[in-house]
C-alpha cells in the first residue's frame, strides 16, 4: 500500500459505481465514460490501496471483503462531497443564505421597505437581518464583523473600511407648499435667516454638517426643534412646525405630495449615501443580489 496514496474523486465515482453495478460497461455509460477509462480508475485505487477490490470473473466483478469495507467509506466522502455541491450551488443560486445589513433606524425606515420587498419576492429563502444602530456605532458594526455591509455616510470611514457610492445625495430644505421658501427657484443657506428650522440634535448625525455648513455661510439657524430621528422632522415639517433641514433621499422617498425639497445651495453640500464594507473581504452571492435589487429600486425611483 502507498502510504501517501488518497484516492481522487473519479476514482471513488468509478469504485462505487463498479461496486453497485458488478460491471464495468455498466459502469462506464452510467459515469459517461469509456469502459477502458473506468478499468484505468479501478486498477489504480487498488494499486494505490494495495487491495484487490473486485474479483473477476466471466459474468460479472466480484466485490471482496476489502471493497465491502471501502465502500463504507467511500460512499460517505462522496456524499459529503455532494452535500458540499449542492449546498455551494444554493449559496450561489441564492436559495439560501443571510444578509445582515447595519443601517441607522431613520435610513432604513426610508430607504429599505420597498428594497426588502421586492428581494424576498425574489428570493424568499434568504434571510435579511436589519442591525439598526445609532450614527456613531455604524462603521464599528463593519468592522466588528457583526453585519455583512452597512449603508449609510459614515463620518469617519478609516482604512478599515472599503465604500462604494450607493445613492448620491445633498443637504436640502423640506417645506410645505405654501411656505416662502417653497416659491423660490433655488434656496440658498442664507434664505434661511428668519425661517424657523428643525433638524437633529447638536452632535448627532449631520448636525455638525450643518453647523459648521451654516457659519460658513454666515446665517444664524433658528432651530425650533431638535430630534433624533429625520422620519420625526418630516412629520413635524408636514404639521406646520417650520422647515427641515435633511439629505433629500430621506423627504424624497417619504412621498408626502404636501411637502416641497429644496436642494440647498452656496455652498450645495454632498451627502452621497455608501455601501460600507470591511476591507478585504468579498460579499456573498446574497449579499451581492441585495444591493443588485436596491439599485435596481433606486434607479426607478431616483432620490
Amino acid at each position: 500500500m502507498n502510504q501517501h496514496f488518497s484516492p481522487t474523486l473519479r476514482q471513488l465515482r468509478a469504485f462505487a459505481a463498479v461496486y453497485h453495478l458488478r460491471k464495468l460497461s455498466a459502469a462506464a455509460e452510467q459515469l459517461f465514460v469509456t469502459q477502458s477509462a473506468v478499468s484505468v480508475l479501478i486498477r489504480q485505487i487498488e494499486e494505490g490501496l494495495g487491495a484487490r477490490l473486485f474479483d473477476r470473473t466471466t459474468r460479472a466483478l466480484q466485490p471482496t471483503q476489502a471493497a465491502h469495507e471501502a465502500i463504507v467509506v467511500a460512499e460517505r466522502i462522496l456524499r459529503d462531497v455532494d452535500s458540499l455541491g449542492a449546498g455551494l450551488r444554493d449559496l450561489t443560486g441564492l436559495r439560501r443564505g443571510r444578509v445582515c445589513i447595519a443601517v441607522t433606524p431613520t435610513l432604513a425606515e426610508i430607504l429599505l421597505p420597498r428594497v426588502i420587498r421586492a428581494f424576498t419576492a425574489l428570493h424568499p429563502e434568504i434571510h435579511v437581518v436589519i442591525d439598526d444602530c445609532a450614527p456613531e456605532q455604524f462603521v464599528s458594526r463593519v468592522i466588528g464583523e457583526h453585519v455583512d455591509f452597512g449603508i449609510g455616510t459614515p463620518e469617519r470611514a478609516g482604512a478599515d473600511v472599503e465604500t462604494q457610492t450607493l445613492l448620491r445625495d445633498h443637504l436640502s430644505v423640506v417645506c410645505q407648499r405654501n411656505h416662502p421658501l417653497a416659491a423660490r427657484r433655488t434656496v440658498r443657506w442664507t434664505d434661511l435667516a428668519g425661517h424657523p428650522v428643525i433638524t437633529v440634535r447638536p452632535g448627532y448625525g449631520i448636525r455638525p454638517l450643518i453647523d459648521g455648513t451654516a457659519a460658513q455661510a454666515g446665517v444664524m439657524l433658528d432651530v425650533v426643534n431638535e430630534v433624533s430621528f429625520l422620519s420625526t422632522a418630516l412629520w413635524m415639517t408636514g404639521a406646520g412646525l417650520g422647515a427641515s433641514i435633511m439629505p433629500s433621499a430621506f423627504a424624497a422617498w417619504s412621498n408626502d405630495a404636501s411637502l416641497v425639497v429644496k436642494t440647498l445651495t452656496s455652498p450645495k453640500v454632498s451627502r452621497d449615501i455608501f455601501v460600507v464594507t470591511m476591507r478585504g473581504r468579498s460579499l456573498s452571492p446574497a449579499c451581492d443580489g441585495f444591493l443588485d435589487v436596491m439599485r435596481a429600486e433606486f434607479d426607478r425611483k431616483p432620490a
